[in-house]
């Protein structure tokens, strides 16, 4: 029976877009350190250069400061600088805010790059709506388990 879902399991992840993959594994990536890994090879792996792609790298650098041993202030700063421009560009792309909202919500507070929250949280509310439904549960998922979204704002993304 083990073998059988592995086989489904692997099947699914073989078919599965590399965005989805992308998305699968950022949202499991601060679970443990091994998911965090996990997430970074992924990201690297990549070779599409749209902005949510792009933006994933740009999180996957910031993420790396976490297990690194070395350079950790160059990781966030580097993967930082590149997520905001990135967000320069799109502005009103939902995931792209999704992804900094997420970052700044999980880095340390000494770091200092968690300027943008508020108005990220903001804008996912506000686009909630507009959203296919593939992204309309994405964020669901992301706001039912954020910490800065409150009940009555969770009871919106509904």
């Amino acid at each position: 029976m083990k073998l059988f879902l592995s086989l489904i399991t692997a099947f699914i992840f073989f078919f599965q877009t590399d965005l989805e993959s992308l998305r699968n594994s950022y949202a499991k990536a601060n679970q443990s350190n091994e998911n965090t890994e996990a997430f970074i090879n992924l990201a690297e792996k990549q070779s599409g250069s749209d902005a949510v792609t792009t933006g994933y790298k740009a999180a996957a650098q910031i993420m790396e400061a976490k297990i690194a041993k070395k350079n950790r202030k160059a990781l966030v700063k580097t993967g930082a600088t590149s997520l905001e421009s990135i967000i320069k560009s799109n502005p009103n792309n939902i995931e792209l805010r999704l992804i900094r909202l997420s970052v700044q919500e999980n880095i340390p507070k000494i770091v200092g790059y968690r300027g943008s929250i508020k108005d990220d949280k903001a804008f996912l509310i506000s686009n909630y709506g507009k959203q296919n439904a593939a992204m309309k549960s994405y964020v669901k998922k992301f706001a039912m388990q954020s910490r800065s979204f409150s009940e009555a704002e969770r009871a919106t993304i509904k």
